[in-house]
């Protein structure tokens, strides 16, 4: 089978009458936890499905620790992440059946990815493992946890209305939403159902945990049912309706484009230019914000790689953007590079106080070695190392904030000959707007022909 750039080979199905490996489970007696996994079993065994095919995703709680006990796929992560990595499956490949095993702890910390699941219409199929409490950590309230029920940290009773999962991922965009009990004879049919279902599927299954729901509450099968009713909350198949499954319709939606430029496909740079660099080199470029510090260094970058280097860059800025410093690393280095960090750059170049502020940690570490390139008001930075200033206002062009790092940056490059001027000429025709790039060519222009 081929999907896109996904292949899986799987051997030829037959019929199978479990999918249960031969593990017991952990579950404390009594605990609806088994009784629902006994009837997943029955409706993947009556759906007959390839378990190369199938995906369980689990996170942490009690229920977390089911997927190991079916022989099929599995992946367990984070507590409340697992819509949002069965998501990520899902969108990888529409042609695997995932399934979610999740406790009502599991749906209230992770549920905003619930309801984003339900209203993209994910084709994933939710079982909700709603035994009213967090059974793992010790019994506290969950946000299902019923008006008055007695736990862990509500042991006067629970003052919270509890969440109806059920219809809020209904009224959000769900389009197969049951719910009953693990006492329930037909729930072998309703989790096929749901299985097969080719959208956002959630059956809130109501269980019992033996070791602090049931104690704390003297609570058994008759309480459990007439807490659902004393709610409000129904039972049985609450919505169903058909809509677009949103995984397949993003692959067929990039297999309609093949052949067409998407606005966001990356771009090849074909190699034009050759580099003398022989090792990483590590520069670092500290300015203010505004002042193009991020996109310059990415032209850089960018001529880097059009002289046949690999290169790197992180950018350091405030949260407010437009305001406070903005510092910029770049490596560039002949071989691949697997550490981006800099400890000691072999360059940093300094056009604004906000910036200086942030790297002066480097100057510390610099010696004779390294070169600090800076503006005529920094001549006067103490540094063990070669100090180079260059005087933008010298270069034949009016100086702005706009400019100022270009200038400084693309007269730095010059006197490091790493690579050709050119490049960085191309670089800017390749990765800018025409507009931008006409500024940015007269920069570089009057870096070329300055003395």
């Amino acid at each position: 089978m081929t999907q896109g750039t996904i292949t899986v080979d799987t051997p030829a199905q037959t019929a199978r009458s479990t999918y249960r490996n031969e593990r017991p489970y952990p579950f404390c007696p009594g605990c609806g936890h088994g009784v629902i996994l006994n009837q997943l079993d029955k409706a993947l065994s009556q759906l007959n499905l390839d378990p190369h095919k199938v995906v369980l995703v689990s996170d942490i709680g009690c229920v977390g620790l089911s997927d190991q006990y079916f022989a099929t796929n599995a992946f367990h992560g984070l507590h409340g992440r697992s819509v949002a990595y069965a998501t990520g499956i899902k969108l990888m490949n529409p042609e695997l059946t995932v399934i979610v095993l999740m406790g009502d702890g599991g749906a209230g910390i992770g549920g905003h990815h619930l309801i984003n699941a339900a209203r993209r219409n994910i084709g994933i199929t939710v079982l909700l493992f709603n035994n009213l409490n967090f059974g793992m950590t010790g019994g506290e309230h969950s946000v299902t946890t019923p008006i008055g029920a007695r736990t862990a940290t509500t042991r006067d009773g629970n003052m919270e209305r509890p969440l109806d999962v059920a219809r809020t991922v209904a009224v959000n965009g769900a389009t197969y939403v049951w719910r009953g009990t693990m006492f329930d004879k037909d729930l072998p049919q309703h989790l096929a159902e749901a299985i097969q279902h080719p959208g956002f599927a959630l059956l809130d299954i109501w269980e019992l945990c033996t070791a602090y729901f049931v104690p704390n509450n003297t609570f058994n099968k008759k309480k459990l049912l007439a807490t659902q009713e004393e709610l409000g909350f129904p039972t049985g198949l609450l919505h169903r309706e058909e809509r677009p499954e949103f995984a397949q319709s993003q692959w067929d939606r990039a297999h309609a484009q093949q052949g067409k430029a998407l606005a966001l496909s990356p771009r090849g740079l074909e190699v034009r230019y050759t580099s003398r660099l022989e090792q990483p080199f590590r520069l670092v470029v500290a300015g203010r914000a505004g002042g193009k510090v991020r996109s310059t260094v990415r032209t850089a970058a960018t001529a880097g790689v059009l002289s046949g280097l690999w290169a790197t860059q992180r950018d350091d800025y405030p949260v407010t953007v437009m305001t406070g410093h903005s510092v910029s690393e770049l490596i560039l280095s002949p071989e691949e590079i697997l550490y981006t960090g800099i400890e000691t750059p072999d360059a940093l170049l300094v056009v604004a106080e906000e910036g200086l502020a942030k790297v002066r940690h480097y100057l510390d570490r610099m010696g004779e070695e390294h070169l600090l390139f800076v503006t005529p008001s920094f001549a006067d930075v103490p540094t063990r190392a070669r100090k180079v200033v260059i005087d933008p206002k010298s270069l034949g062009i009016r100086v702005t904030r706009q400019n100022e790092t270009a200038l400084v940056l693309f007269k730095a490059l010059q006197h490091l000959d790493i690579y050709p001027l050119a490049a960085l000429a191309d670089a800017i025709r390749a990765t800018q707007r025409p507009e931008i790039a006409q500024q940015n060519l007269r920069v570089l222009q009057a870096v070329e022909n300055a003395p």
